[in-house]
């Protein structure tokens, strides 16, 4: 049976953070693929005033995984539209892949908050949910604070993997880029010429 990742996000824009943990899960567990999946919209970013287009952010991160056959950009969230909610996003991906083990990839500070996303109690059954560690959330929380039943809490925790701790954040990559200061070692090269070339995040200075 493949085993196939799921990684979404905003991707506002993808960032060598990203792609580090995209490895470390394709390496720890085992995946055969990893489909990486820009949100249309977040439900906890609705109204974000800094948000490039899906088009950008899928342009964005076609660039940063051009020539890994592991990572595949899917269009999925971004063709379906409205808010993106990770059990719909599930569910249409079981449909397409039905002999696959499918594997949501998210970050230890998501981890926390995993019991307050729609349907959290439906995905969770849904999936295997994969955790990578990343900076400033490297203390695993107790079962109790997981906010799921504690058969559920133990089976996420079984599965947090050590990423490679590199500090880098989207919202940080804006910021510079509106103070013109350089991204280069921040982001992928193709992902820093894209920024460049159609002018994005940018703001009078």
């Amino acid at each position: 049976m493949r085993r196939i990742g799921i990684f979404g996000g905003s991707f506002n824009p993808i960032h060598n953070g990203h792609l580090l943990a995209m490895q470390s899960a394709v390496e720890t567990v085992g995946l055969d693929k990893l489909l990486v999946t820009p949100c249309y919209v977040s439900p906890f970013k609705r109204g974000a005033q800094d948000m490039a287009s899906g088009t950008d952010r899928m342009a964005m991160v076609q660039g940063a995984v051009a020539g890994d056959a592991r990572f595949e950009p899917c269009w999925v969230e971004l063709e379906r539209g409205d808010v993106s909610y990770a059990v719909d996003t599930v569910r249409q991906l079981q449909a397409r892949y039905p002999d696959a083990r499918l594997s949501l990839v998210i970050g230890m500070d998501t981890l926390r908050d995993l019991h307050l996303w729609h349907k959290a109690d439906e995905l969770v059954t849904l999936c295997d949910v994969i955790t990578v560690q990343r900076p400033g959330f490297d203390e695993t929380p107790a079962p109790r604070d997981l906010g799921f039943p504690l058969d559920v809490a133990h089976r996420l925790l079984a599965r947090i993997i050590r990423g490679r701790l590199c500090e880098i954040s989207s919202s940080e990559i804006r910021q510079r880029v509106a103070a013109g200061q350089p991204i280069r070692y921040l982001v992928p090269p193709a992902v820093e010429a894209y920024i460049r070339e159609h002018g994005l995040y940018q703001t009078e200075r």
